[in-house]
């Protein structure tokens, strides 16, 4: 007899589910005092050879002096979120409230800087009322959240500590890390304590796996628990390489499989460089591309599928400014190589807005590069946030003009040019279809193409009673029909 066994992703952290805001930047400010060292670009690999052991001499080595080195760094945080009911009916048809409760949760951090920085997942702290932060040595401090971002699942939490400082691990380059490396993971699996597991890099650019916007994960086989969510992956150098973030799971136990992942190092960098600004702002390509397939790679005379086939350059933008075309293959950024567009966003991710890099590419079926100036996505057209007017199903639906600063901003693989759902309250009629949903792109309003919120408005006005949509939801296309006061119905377009 066999048992049919479930694989799911699960968010490694432990408590209360919560409900993941896009920004928090409480205070309005850029966040003061990080050092120069934490958002600078890794520097330069210099040579590195790695080796397996040669002998049992060398096979019986601990990784007592990497752990001891790095366990101090790793912080405990435990949350507390007061949870008030809703309104409901009572006896003799008079509303009440119920108790208010508290949840509680818990995960891990790191501290990256003496002077009480601390670097977690977002979703160990999304929502939290209280966040206190445990040291290795029973230390306690409350901290303040002051900066978020919910698409990268990182925050960035400050403790004081008065004048002794705090113990940190230092940032190391994640694009060196390699298949086989041996790793640390650290955290607080289950509230049991401090814990460490080791074990090697799995795979050094996963993707595709619905996590995170950004998409590209260092994956490792050391035991990831429930409660590890923001804790360290270190390499035997005490370098901070990843933050441990989920774990693919079997079944509804949630117990460690030996398939974690975390975000990269690099990818901390772009977040605290964010930080500074209050903005998180990553360079703009303009450029659209798809994953080479075996027939493509036979044809540019690959001998193997690779890079990405840009498909679609946008006027005006770096890319077009540097004469990428239609049909040409990014084969490399930087001399780092890109296998499809997950890579290519991360690659473009993790370089700095006016920063020139070399592009590798292939064009008719020979290899040449390419300079590019990256920018800032811009907001053309503006975003120009309306709602759908009252007296139809539609009704408080918020939409806005498409561009490259709000398709970035809004993540999930949005397309720089159209109309996209931003928006649909609580109390709106479309709430209860599920249709559209935020991220929805409009494509067409009863059998018109649409191309702005002006548009949308326009035709939807002309017809309140009845509106007829077409709508992409991650390249799945459905026409809806919108009856007033509350009839619809969707079918596959």
């Amino acid at each position: 007899m066999t048992t049919a066994r479930i694989l799911g992703i699960a968010l490694a952290g432990l408590g209360a589910g919560v409900a993941l805001a896009y920004v928090a930047f409480p205070d309005g400010k850029p966040v003061p005092g990080l050092s120069p060292a934490l958002t600078a670009p890794p520097p330069e690999p210099s040579a590195r050879e790695a080796r397996a052991p040669r002998s049992s001499s060398e096979i019986s080595l601990s990784f007592a002096p990497v752990a001891r080195a790095a366990q101090p760094a790793v912080v405990n945080i435990f949350t507390a979120k007061v949870v008030r009911e809703r309104a409901r009916m009572g006896p003799f048809f008079a509303l009440y409230e119920g108790q208010p409760r508290v949840e509680n949760s818990l995960g891990s951090g790191v501290i990256i800087d003496s002077s009480g920085y601390i670097i977690t997942n977002n979703h160990v702290i999304a929502g939290a009322d209280q966040i206190i932060v445990a040291l290795a040595d029973r230390r306690e401090y409350p901290a303040r959240l002051l900066f978020a971002d919910a698409r990268m699942d990182l925050a960035l939490l400050k403790v004081e500590p008065g004048a002794e400082p705090l113990p940190t691990l230092k940032l190391g380059d994640s694009d060196r890390a390699e298949v086989g490396d041996l790793v640390l993971a650290i955290g607080n699996p289950f509230g049991v304590g401090q814990t460490v597991t080791q074990g090697i890099i799995s795979a050094v650019a996963r993707s595709g796996l619905g996590i995170s916007d950004t998409q590209f994960f260092i994956q490792t086989d050391a035991a990831i628990n429930q409660g590890n969510s923001g804790g360290a992956l270190v390499n035997l150098d005490g370098e901070l390489i990843g933050v441990n973030t989920a774990i693919l799971t079997a079944g509804r136990e949630g117990g460690s499989i030996g398939l974690g992942f975390a975000i990269p190092a690099n990818m901390v960098r772009v977040f605290l460089r964010a930080a500074e600004t209050g903005r998180l702002v990553t360079a703009w390509l303009g450029a659209d591309g798809e994953a080479v397939t075996l027939e493509t790679a036979r044809a540019a005379g690959l001998d193997r599928p690779r890079g990405v086939l840009m498909t679609g350059v946008t006027p005006g933008s770096p890319a077009a400014r540097a004469g990428l075309r239609p049909g040409d293959i990014i084969l490399s950024v930087d001399g780092k190589d890109v296998a499809d567009p997950a890579a290519l966003r991360y690659r473009i991710a993790t370089l700095g807005v006016n920063q020139t890099v070399r592009v590798g590419i292939l064009r008719d079926r020979r290899p040449t590069e390419i300079r590019l100036q990256l920018v800032a996505p811009p907001e053309v057209p503006p975003r120009q946030l309306t709602r759908l007017p009252q007296g139809s199903i539609l009704a408080g639906v918020a939409i806005a003009n498409l561009s490259p600063a709000l398709a970035q901003e809004l993540g999930a693989g949005l397309p720089e040019r159209g109309v996209v759902v931003v928006e649909v309250p609580a109390n709106a009629p479309a709430r209860v279809t599920g249709f559209p949903r935020p991220g929805d792109v409009l494509e067409a309003v009863n059998g018109q193409p649409v191309a702005s919120v002006t548009d949308v408005g326009r035709l939807i006005s002309s017809s309140p009673a009845q509106t007829l949509l077409r709508l992409n939801r991650s390249g799945q296309r459905a026409d809806c029909l919108f009856q007033a006061p509350a009839r619809w119905g969707c079918r596959a377009a």
